[in-house]
């Protein structure tokens, strides 16, 4: 399916505001939503992936989006406030299509070594950029991640939730381990398996840490869109405003849409690389802006061919930022 196109004009200039963690980042991202068990498994009893994801197909030049959990692009910095730090990638819980709970990814700016303090972002030492995301993890201690014989070594050194905590269902247990392994390889940007160190050999959520976790499939794992640029937050100005991100969507093509007040006030459709692999493909698309100000949310689907008639709909991600 396809959508009409206007020409392209100047696009617009996002400021990027760093507060402490980078709510800004012009690089690849992911997505995924909830419930609690899905008949659709995350990986297998042991925490193995069930499916390997397809190695990246593009290169890393500027403006190229290649392997979902790998960044290709540093973040775009605001010439009068330069962030300090490193950005990482750090993949978040959200709700997919149905409330079937999937990830997401977003850039987020640390201070100190990039792996251990993407690990505790994602397990409960800090809050996402985007409201709409959350982590599954309830709060465990990570000591320090380190790379070592063909492994992502993760050391947590509690003897804390050994079994799932209350709430937290089986799927949401491999989805949580999940999120760490997808966030690690995407701070490395190599597909090197996770294994996580406790004393005893103990099992994590219920989930035995013997072996080491691989990624399972993208599309079993995340949102099946992903807006990179803008961020949450962002602050822009111009005539157009460029829209990347990442998806798998029918045909490889879906809507992008500009929303003020909840009306739309722009639409335009995306065409991506490809989608026929266990993967999502980079996309671009520009939204004009014309004589729009304030507060605008960008919203990006896959295509629903169906038309709402069948299956659990589209999958949707937004972006709420400022036009100046």
């Amino acid at each position: 399916m396809t959508f009409p196109s206007t020409p392209r004009p100047a696009r617009a200039r996002a400021v990027r505001r760093w507060a402490g963690v980078a709510a800004v980042v012009v690089a690849s991202s992911l997505a995924l939503a909830g419930c609690s068990d899905d008949p659709t498994p995350v990986s297998d009893d042991t925490g193995t992936a069930t499916e390997e994801p397809q190695p990246s197909e593009t290169g890393s030049d500027a403006g190229q989006e290649s392997d979902p959990s790998s960044p290709t692009e540093s973040p775009a910095e605001s010439p009068s406030e330069p962030a300090s730090g490193t950005a990482v990638p750090v993949y978040f819980a959200g709700d997919g299509p149905g409330g079937r709970t999937v990830l997401f990814r977003e850039f987020q700016r640390v201070e100190g070594d990039p792996l251990t303090e993407a690990a505790r972002l994602v397990a409960g030492g800090g809050q996402p950029v985007d409201p709409d995301y959350r982590t599954l993890w309830p709060g465990v201690e990570i000591s320090s991640v380190q790379a070592t014989d063909g492994v992502l070594l993760v050391e947590i050194p509690s003897d804390g939730f050994t079994d799932r905590p209350d709430g937290m269902s089986r799927r949401d247990a491999r989805l949580a381990v999940q999120q760490l392994v997808y966030t690690l390889q995407g701070v490395q940007q190599e597909r090197v398996p996770v294994q996580v160190q406790r004393e005893g050999g103990a099992p994590l959520f219920g989930l035995p840490t013997g072996t080491p976790f691989e990624a399972a499939g993208a599309l079993r794992t995340l949102n099946l869109v992903n807006i990179t640029s803008p961020a949450e937050g962002d602050t822009v100005s111009g005539d157009t405003l460029t829209v990347t991100g990442v998806a798998n969507s029918f045909e490889a093509s879906g809507p992008c849409r500009l929303l003020q007040g909840g009306k739309e006030i722009a639409l335009e459709g995306y065409q991506s690389a490809g989608w026929m692999e266990d993967r999502l493909f980079p996309f671009e698309v520009d939204l004009p802006l014309g004589d729009v100000s304030g507060e605008v949310v960008v919203q990006c689907e896959t295509d629903d061919p169906t038309g709402g008639t069948e299956g659990p709909g589209p999958a949707v991600d937004t972006k709420t930022i400022t036009v100046e």
